[in-house]
């Protein structure tokens, strides 16, 4: 579980970007492993800048002239129609970023060139570590974000004989400097709020926002064996054998010398020693850590070679099972470091973003925040996803107004892109103002919490409300036909434009040159699926009867999903809108993946064209994240070797020493979109992590299949506590002896059919402990009914 590195990060002007990150949730710390001067980014989850909110005006009689124009066959104009009404009435809110807190820089004095330099991560802990040899002297740094204490923790220490002296260097905070920046109002504005200080053993560090509150750092500096002069604004230690630093930090604050006071006390209250304070941090992080586990690889065998190594071997073509298995504890360590319950939802740059003006640094929920939170369940994890409810719910005054004003209905609308507190409008084009699937898709992830953990709170109180607001927008927003089915429109299918609407290839780009459709598939599949939700539980929440049967008439009007002239399901079921393969987003794909509506066993004619069709895809038009999605799609249909084609893909393409996916491939290699910005988006680890996680197990509320997409060189392995709605499974196999074993525990009571893995030569034996039910339906499926505290076994004896 250690990643281990043999350079630090080397990013010019932006190492932030190849650092080793650690974090408790809510406040992360990068380290970049520089020798002699060493830099440490601190960023807080609640501290963000520069956003705009303006009150919303009233657009709302622009729908039916939208619609008319489409009528009438003027998409072009119809796409900008609502985004130049808002535009004209001067609205002009924009999105916030992430506000970089500050830095800890440290310059430490060397007696020699370095040897033997390593940089590693121990995801058990959350410990970076920073070691190389000064001569004879080995030289150690250490540093974890406590759990615990709220605090970043951070040791110096040298080993050596006592004739070659201890450590010396200079500590300090600072503000995160940005050349590119210097000449903007805003950033000299910032730059001027900051002021530090030393006092004793204690640095202070702190800077006004741009909405009038402070935020800022307190640093203790114990210093054992040698030592410590303050000097100005940092803090100066000679011949130290032993240097314990501890950082608290605070946000959204009015005073800062009020601020410094509390943290000093805070700090000054901590008892000092590192291995103390890992010990009381090490447990809660490990609980969330070993929640659930995974083998590809023999523990004997187990090379943990560093990541340059391994990302040259798999540049050469495959990535070996040792990274496939990191990159699915490094998804996790990163999720687990980067949100908690009680914090800000996982963004696209955790908690370690190193600029002013981060390129999609919001939350954005037509594709990334959901695939963040796709592994979260059967993983183990789920109770990390509440932020992401309260996050959502926390802006739903501004989501009710958004529908009334921008489209004249009831419930909510949702934009793509929001930051927090701020739930209105903020991209201000046709691709995103036209979309009016967000609450939908969001509404997906209330219902799987609801079935994970059977919390009848969470359903009454939570998810079901959200589901009525986003049900009521639909019942306003859709119109019928000429032949009595639904006709959605506007509908994106995000971010794509049909084939026969893009403009002549004139040397100029344009991002998304008409998005703007008519029933996109992704629109009817999650129209569908809502639908289908609130069925289903309906008649449990007490829901009048007239409900009932208003939502089982929509649903018999959502119109039938098409096939194109290649036998590919269409990506808009309108015939005025043709397909374009070159793109990133799968979005058309939803009732494979994420969606559970499509199986080959129930309609093989349908299955084979989602499968047709994410098979066009060019594979020049991909990124990090959609060669993800693509390998979770690829899992669904059963496809193993093209999954693991995809990762093997994205391994070669998008990823930085540290093992952070970036959007795209800088380099121009050919796999992915050729644009010269690569911006980190960690969406893709998590993304490999569900996939990972879909190619071992297919979780649905009425079906389990094992091992449904195992690439012929994962021949053997085992997971330990994967998660499906209502209990645990722990499998382990090996393809080459036809070896499979499994205990499948309720922890509620469970009724579902189980798929076993394809290579079993013979049906295994189950034997059940507590109150279970075992019928045979065919050849390796069984349908199962085990009572709570039950379980059952495959293979027991294998």
């Amino acid at each position: 579980m250690k990643m281990r590195m043999k350079y630090p990060a080397s990013w010019w002007r932006n190492m932030w970007r190849e650092a080793l990150p650690s974090g408790n949730g809510t406040i992360g710390a990068a380290v970049y492993g520089g020798v002699q001067d060493e830099t440490i980014l601190i960023n807080h989850g609640e501290l963000w800048h520069w956003g705009r909110k303006d009150e919303l005006p009233d657009v709302s009689h622009t729908l039916a002239e939208t619609r008319r124009m489409m009528d009438e066959g003027r998409y072009a104009e119809a796409s900008w129609h609502l985004t130049n009404a808002l535009k004209e009435r001067g609205y002009a809110s924009r999105l916030a970023t992430r506000l970089p807190l500050g830095l800890i820089r440290l310059q430490m004095e060397t007696r020699q060139a370095f040897r033997e330099y390593e940089r590693s991560l121990d995801m058990t802990t959350g410990e970076v570590t920073v070691q190389w040899l000064d001569g004879a002297a080995s030289v150690c740094r250490k540093l974890f974000v406590s759990r615990a204490d709220d605090c970043i923790v951070y040791e110096l220490h040298r080993q050596a004989e006592a004739s070659c002296g201890g450590i010396s260097g200079t500590l300090c905070l600072q503000m995160v400097t940005n050349d590119r920046m210097k000449e903007e109002p805003a950033y000299q504005e910032l730059e001027r709020s900051i002021v530090t200080k030393a006092e004793d053993e204690y640095l202070f560090y702190g800077g006004r926002n741009d909405d009038g509150t402070v935020f800022g750092a307190a640093m203790r500096v114990l210093v054992t064996g040698g030592h410590r002069i303050s000097e100005g604004d940092a803090i100066r230690f000679l011949d130290a054998e032993r240097v314990l630093v501890l950082v608290k930090v605070f946000v959204k604050g009015q005073r800062l010398e009020q601020e410094w006071d509390r943290l000093k006390q805070q700090l000054s209250s901590i008892s000092p020693g590192y291995q103390q304070l890992l010990e009381r941090h090490v447990p809660l992080h490990r609980t969330l850590f070993d929640s659930a586990q995974l083998s590809l690889t023999p523990r004997h065998a187990a090379s943990s070679r560093c990541n340059e190594q391994l990302l040259l071997d798999a540049y050469a073509g495959e990535a070996s099972l040792e990274l496939i298995e990191r990159l699915w504890h490094y998804g996790r360590y990163l999720f687990i470091s980067g949100t908690s319950p009680d914090s800000q939802p996982f963004g696209l740059y955790g908690l370690w973003a190193g600029d002013y003006k981060l390129m999609w640094g919001h939350h954005m929920a037509n594709e990334n925040i959901q695939m963040m939170y796709w592994h979260a369940q059967v993983g183990g994890l789920g109770e990390l996803t509440k932020s992401l409810y309260r996050y959502y719910n926390g802006m739903m005054d501004d989501f009710r107004d958004n529908a009334r004003k921008l489209y004249g209905c009831r419930g909510i609308y949702i934009p793509a892109g929001t930051t927090p507190g701020h739930g209105r409008p903020n991209q201000i084009v046709p691709v995103i103002m036209n979309w009016t699937g967000a609450a939908g898709w969001l509404a997906s992830h209330y219902m799987e919490h609801y079935r994970f953990t059977g919390d009848q709170a969470f359903l009454r109180e939570t998810a079901w409300p959200f589901m009525k607001e986003a049900i009521a927008f639909y019942e306003d927003f859709l119109v019928l036909d000429d032949d009595g089915m639904y006709r959605i429109y506007p509908s994106v299918s995000p971010e794509n434009t049909p084939s026969n609407h893009m403009p002549p290839d004139d040397g100029k780009h344009l991002a998304h040159p008409m998005p703007t459709a008519i029933n996109a598939t992704m629109d009817l599949a999650i129209l569908k699926e809502l639908l289908t939700s609130l069925l289903d539980y309906a008649e449990v929440m007490g829901e009048p009867e007239e409900h009932r049967l208003r939502w089982q008439e929509m649903l018999s009007r959502i119109p039938d999903y098409q096939v194109n002239e290649d036998g590919a399901v269409k990506e808009w079921a309108h015939a005025d809108f043709h397909d374009r393969y070159e793109h990133r987003h799968l979005s058309h794909l939803y009732p494979v993946f994420p969606g559970h509506e499509i199986d080959s066993a129930e309609d093989a004619t349908m299955f084979e064209a989602f499968a047709k069709a994410v098979r066009l895809r060019k594979l020049g038009a991909q990124t990090g994240w959609s060669l993800a999605h693509m390998a979770s799609i690829y899992a669904r249909l059963g496809d193993g070797e093209k999954a693991a084609e995809c990762l093997n893909l994205l391994t070669r393409s998008c990823l930085l020493p540290n093992l952070w996916t970036v959007h795209n491939d800088w380099r121009g290699m050919g796999i992915s979109l050729n644009q010269e910005a690569a911006p980190v988006q960690l969406d893709a680890n998590m993304g490999i992590a569900g996939a990972i996680q879909e190619m071992l197990l297919y979780v649905s509320p009425k079906l389990l299949k094992l091992l449904p997409a195992l690439p012929s060189a994962w021949t053997q392995g085992s997971v330990q506590d994967w998660r499906y709605e209502r209990g645990r499974i722990s499998m382990e196999w090996d393809v080459r002896l036809g070896r499979f074993k499994a205990i499948i525990t309720a922890e509620r009571q469970t009724q579902l059919t189980v798929q076993l893995p394809t290579f079993l030569t013979q049906a295994p034996v189950f034997a059940s402990e507590g109150d279970c039910t075992i019928d045979e339906l065919d050849a390796g499926r069984y349908s199962l009914r085990i009572e709570a505290g039950g379980a059952v076994y495959v293979n027991p004896r294998c």
